[in-house]
């Protein structure tokens, strides 16, 4: 009965008569029973859209419910229009079934029933387990995590096919931090490894110190500071005092579009990674070791080639003037955050002087930005120091040092003149120049309202109309316990900064006009900005064509920069919670002081604050009381004592439970 049942369901959803939302199915008004298809796109606030191109009617429609279907960006979907329209007036989007898309490979944990096995997927878009015939193990055994593809891809998201898989590789035991590491690699698509005619013309790439058409700046006091274990330095800095007791800041940028020609295959390679992605053991580059560590790298004591901007700054850090050209340099010394920092605090080393005005000039600037329109969140990351067999011995937050603030201020402001280099161009020639913009959209208005109501339980209240009540409460939260959980959930508020071709401005920085212009060894849309500027700096007689050209190229740019900088950024944050599962699993019965991150309805979240690991105290392990979770007043209750809990509040917790495999860890109070 139950599978006759099942088989109804499965028929009525093929025929669209009915579509299942979530547990529960639902027959359609008949005039809803027409749909359309689109595609997934980013939407302005960086979040996913439904897309409907021209020739099929055209139109833009936010998306209702993601917690059914799991689209990607470039997904073709087919949807329906809710009857209601939203608050804006406009109607969303109900996905009803993805046509194409999806993961074909994919890794997880290996079962062995003999005959047969099966596969539990680690992505969670795949929410069933994909069966495997004996002739598809490949040699793998129970409990392995393994690669496997998928078979029939079509059906990934018919809730009554079943899946079929082949394993293709075995990346080694579930729960070893190896094969763990491997497989977010494997998961989020990412290969160290360089096709080989990508590697052919890196090889064949040799270092230039053509000074036709550059400026000299070879004699100049120029030098780089960045991490400690940095060995790409793409980013140089300088500074003088003008006569006129002006500052002229120079920002000097490797000039990796020099050697990246257009459409090679280091080029097309470089467009497909987007960016390159710092898991926390593993660094998996956009280009070749020889170009991003050697030949573009700006290494103190090299001539390197460059594009540099000059900025003319009064002495309250106003921009006056800037210039951009392309130059060729050669790094006077190499500095560490740390090295640089020691310098400012004791105004003694080398470049003491020029070190001591640019800390000057930073501070500056920054206290200029922060009184326009800037928000200055400050969320902590850590660090994770290892012993001489590569385990974690211990987790620390990082510091934010003023020299990384120095150089953040520096390339913020080089970025904002690139583009408004080009504004001021089309300007000048009343003519529309194509361009990459780094945007950042107003935040969701409904968002912003869900926020001001969780901080009233800590005092704080905000104006959801008004950024400066942001602006404000930033400041009030500075140095409380509360500080992290606010700036978190703030940032989480927020859209999603995204490329585009559409200059909405920068909500977040508070600027009309900014791009990235700063890290072409490791952005993509770098190094197309720096090949966009030379070109419209020369105006040569090719320019209506490369206008269109651009015109062409560049929204597909930007969507394929927008998808790679997320997927790296998810991949980086589960590479820092592998090892910080890693870390705390041999510490399962210690004790540690922890803060209220968040509640649900079986649990509190709790953050230890030395070392930024988050666990769950599950309301079924507090044995004082029955805990229910008073989701209008955000706080946890007891049912016979009234003891109450709330985000914010610190604990004293003991680590009892810790999953590898999922990465899930539980506390106790």
């Amino acid at each position: 009965m139950k599978f006759e049942l099942k088989r109804t369901l499965n028929e009525l959803t093929r025929q669209k008569k009915i579509i299942k939302d979530r547990k529960y199915y639902k027959m359609l008004p008949r005039s809803e029973n027409s749909y359309s298809t689109g595609e997934i796109d980013f939407g302005k606030d960086g979040r996913m859209v439904v897309r409907v191109p021209a020739s099929k009617g055209g139109g833009i429609y936010k998306i209702s419910d993601v917690k059914t279907f799991k689209p990607s960006i470039g997904d073709t979907v087919e949807f329906s229009l809710n009857r209601t329209a939203g608050k804006d007036g406009k109607k969303s989007a109900k996905v009803i079934r993805i046509i194409d898309g999806g993961k074909k490979f994919v890794t997880g944990r290996f079962e062995n029933y003999r005959t047969h096995g099966i596969v539990i997927p680690d992505s969670k878009d795949i929410r069933k387990e994909v069966f495997i015939s004996p002739e598809m193990f490949n040699k793998a055994s129970d409990g392995d995590k393994v690669v496997f593809e998928i078979l029939n891809p079509e059906e990934m998201h018919d809730e009554f096919a079943d899946l079929r898989g082949k394993i293709t590789e075995i990346l080694g035991k579930t729960g070893d931090r190896a094969a763990e590491e491997k497989s977010i690699m494997r998961k989020f698509n990412l290969v160290k490894a360089f096709p080989k005619d990508v590697m052919n013309e890196a090889e064949e790439t040799e270092i230039e110190r053509t000074l036709k058409g550059r400026t000299d700046l070879r004699k100049r006091n120029i030098f780089t500071i960045d991490p400690i274990d940095a060995k790409d330095f793409d980013d140089a800095v300088s500074l003088e005092i003008n006569d006129d007791g002006t500052y002229l800041l120079g920002v000097h940028i490797a000039d990796v579009s020099h050697y990246v020609k257009e459409n090679s295959a280091l080029d097309k390679e470089a467009q497909k990674r987007g960016t390159s992605a710092y898991l926390v053991r593993n660094v998996i580059p956009m280009l070749p070791e020889k170009l991003s560590n050697d030949i573009c790298s700006l290494k103190p004591d090299e001539d390197r080639l460059t594009f540099s901007i000059f900025m003319i700054l009064s002495k309250r850090g106003v921009l006056k003037s800037f210039e951009i050209n392309k130059s060729i340099i050669r790094s006077k010394r190499r500095f560490t955050y740390e090295e640089a920092q020691k310098i400012i605090q004791t105004g003694e080393g080398d470049f003491s002087e020029e070190l001591g005005k640019m800390y000057k000039l930073s501070k500056t600037i920054t206290m200029k930005r922060l009184k326009e329109e800037s928000l200055d969140f400050d969320s902590n990351e850590v660090k994770f120091m290892f012993d001489k067999k590569g385990n974690v011995k211990d987790i620390v937050v990082k510091e934010r040092l003023d020299s990384m603030r120095l150089i953040e201020e520096f390339m913020l402001l080089a970025n904002k003149c690139a583009t408004l280099f080009v504004k001021d161009l089309a300007k000048k020639n009343e003519m529309f120049y194509p361009f990459i913009y780094r945007v950042h959209d107003i935040p969701n208005r409904d968002k912003v309202k869900e926020l001001s109501e969780f901080i009233k339980q800590f005092g704080y209240s905000i104006n959801i109309e008004d950024k400066n009540s942001l602006r404000k409460l930033l400041t009030e939260i500075e140095g409380k316990p509360e500080e992290f959980i606010i700036n978190d959930l703030l940032i989480r508020t927020m859209a999603k900064a995204i490329y585009t071709t559409k200059n909405i401005g920068h909500y977040g920085l508070g600027f009309r006009d900014y791009t990235h212009f700063t890290s072409p060894i490791r952005r993509y849309p770098d190094l197309i900005v720096h090949r966009i500027l030379f070109d419209y700096i020369r105006q040569g007689k090719e320019i209506n064509k490369r206008v269109e050209y651009y015109k062409k190229v560049l929204p597909d740019i930007c969507k394929q920069s927008s998808v790679m900088e997320q997927n790296a950024e998810i991949a980086e944050r589960e590479s820092i919670k592998l090892l910080q599962v890693d870390f705390i699993s041999k510490h399962v019965g210690d004790e540690f002081e922890g803060i209220i991150s968040g509640i649900v309805q079986f649990g509190m979240f709790v953050e230890i604050m030395d070392i930024l690991v988050e666990g769950m105290i599950r309301f079924r392990d507090i044995d004082d009381d029955y805990y229910e979770y008073d989701e209008r007043n955000h706080l946890a209750k007891g049912r016979r004592r009234g003891k109450t809990y709330r985000a914010g509040q610190k604990v004293r917790v003991r680590v009892i439970r810790v999953n590898k495999e999922n990465r899930k860890i539980d506390f106790v109070l």
